[in-house]
């Protein structure tokens, strides 16, 4: 069929679902039915999760999209999960551990002092299982809070592991971190192809709360032939000077999903006490990444607030690579990341975190907390947020991949996607279509499904992007 004979047949569903009363919409965002609030309307609220009866509801009507927003000064928005993830039990037993997918996101729920163990079957790539660690906003922590994820072979033997903690910040946020099988020509360690076993296990001293998980598999084909391996002794460490062009609105996202793309520049957002706020940079091979975020003054007060600001990043297999905070005092205050080494195949062989975590080309992502601590001192509303991001070298070929590098490159859709501030979500269901979806009221509670079925309704959407 003609894109003119879909969008003929999609537009007389909406206009069905209109007469009804039914609402329209599209991806990603919350939907209320006749009686219902927008939080009841999403899944995560089916499943109890704390503070989404703040989540923002579209409705889309005939006469355009109104934006409604609950509680704007209540409960922080809630984290933004992969709403395509799919629920799973990690198991006591690695005997009874439930199969990942390459390529699927999962949730689950990980108790106080809780150990659970996942089963993925490798072949000869080498395998990342992220896990994304969702506390409840604004909880307090003690340093060492934190958990680990390790991957190992049917014998028990640790293939590779990460941990993630709140370091000397005392306050709950979203931690990262990631397993890893590698395939390696000098090893003889977890190089067989077969079932792997991936634990993840908290480290807390003082949270009595359940944490939600957000966990991925991804697989890195090897490489044709061998590459370089040792790293250069001189390479450029030096901080660039600020982008050039002044600060662009451009609001950070509230998950790994939905994070706000950006590429070099300064970019303005708002952020609240207790807040994490979402980005994700590409950076290609032989590139350096640059970050900075800066604190706007205030005049609620001069009141001394330690760690006020966590910065953090985390390379595209959501492995953390840096973090680093700063103090507020009611005058614009400034932390910078490290220097990191250009990203190289090579930096996997260095023994230092952040230089092994620069090791493949793609999505990097950057996440900022602000204490909710703040809220004390300077109230509750929101605080001026300002990165800086800059990248430093010209692309490079990639190492010679013996297949489809999937999310380790950058393609030129990634490149207009971080020039446009496209989130991660609106990317993933793509640039060119919208799946339209109706949900209509009839009587007694009953709800109608006007679905397009396996239809999509083109829509050139790039020049409104």
């Amino acid at each position: 069929m003609t894109q003119a004979g879909i969008g003929r047949r999609a537009g007389a569903l909406i206009a069905a679902a209109a007469a009804v009363g039914a609402v329209v919409a599209l991806p990603g965002q919350v939907v209320a039915l006749p009686g219902q609030t927008a939080a009841a309307g999403t899944a995560n609220a089916a499943e109890g999760r704390a503070g989404a009866g703040n989540a923002v509801a579209r409705h889309t009507g005939l006469g355009g999209a109104v934006v409604g927003r609950a509680g704007a000064e209540g409960a922080l928005p809630p984290y933004t999960f992969d709403s395509a993830a799919q629920r799973v039990q990690g198991a006591a037993s690695s005997s009874d551990a439930v199969e990942l997918r390459t390529g699927q996101t999962y949730r689950d729920t990980l108790k106080r002092n809780g150990k659970v163990y996942y089963r993925v079957n490798l072949d000869q790539q080498n395998a990342y299982v992220s896990v994304v660690a969702v506390p409840r906003a604004g909880g307090k922590a003690e340093y060492g809070d934190g958990f680990k994820v390790s991957m190992q072979d049917g014998s028990g033997t640790e293939c590779g592991y990460q941990q993630a903690n709140f370091s000397s910040s005392e306050f709950t946020r979203p931690l990262a971190a990631y397993a890893r099988r590698e395939i390696k020509a000098d090893s003889s360690t977890c190089q067989r192809a077969g079932a792997y076993y991936v634990l993840v296990e908290r480290e807390s001293k003082t949270s009595t709360d359940d944490w939600e998980l957000e966990i991925r598999h991804a697989s890195e084909p090897v490489l044709k032939k061998t590459g370089p391996t040792e790293l250069p002794e001189v390479w450029a460490s030096g901080t660039p000077g600020p982008p050039a062009g002044g600060p662009q609105p451009r609001q950070g996202g509230s998950g790994v999903h939905d994070a706000t793309s950006l590429t070099q520049g300064e970019w303005r957002s708002d952020i609240r006490p207790g807040q994490t706020l979402f980005y994700r940079v590409p950076v290609d091979w032989g590139q350096q990444l640059f970050a900075t975020a800066e604190l706007g003054s205030s005049a609620a007060g001069d009141e001394y607030v330690g760690h006020a600001l966590v910065l953090s990043l985390e390379n595209p297999a959501l492995g953390h690579v840096d973090e680093n905070t700063v103090s507020y005092s009611g005058k614009p205050a400034t932390l910078a990341l490290d220097a990191l080494r250009p990203v190289a195949h090579e930096n996997r062989g260095s023994y230092d975190e952040a230089t092994n975590g620069m090791r493949f080309a793609g999505w990097y992502y950057l996440s900022a907390t602000l204490n909710p601590e703040m809220a004390k001192e300077y109230g509750d509303g929101t605080v001026p947020l300002t990165l800086r991001v800059s990248l430093r070298g010209d692309a490079k070929p990639g190492p010679g991949y013996d297949g489809d590098p999937g999310r380790f490159s950058v393609t030129a859709d990634d490149k207009e996607a971080a020039e446009k501030g496209v989130s991660g979500a609106q990317a993933a269901s793509g640039s060119d279509s919208m799946r339209v979806v109706a949900a209509a009221g009839i009587g007694s509670g009953t709800v109608l499904l006007l679905g397009l079925g396996g239809w999509t309704l083109v829509a050139r959407r790039r020049a409104a992007a």
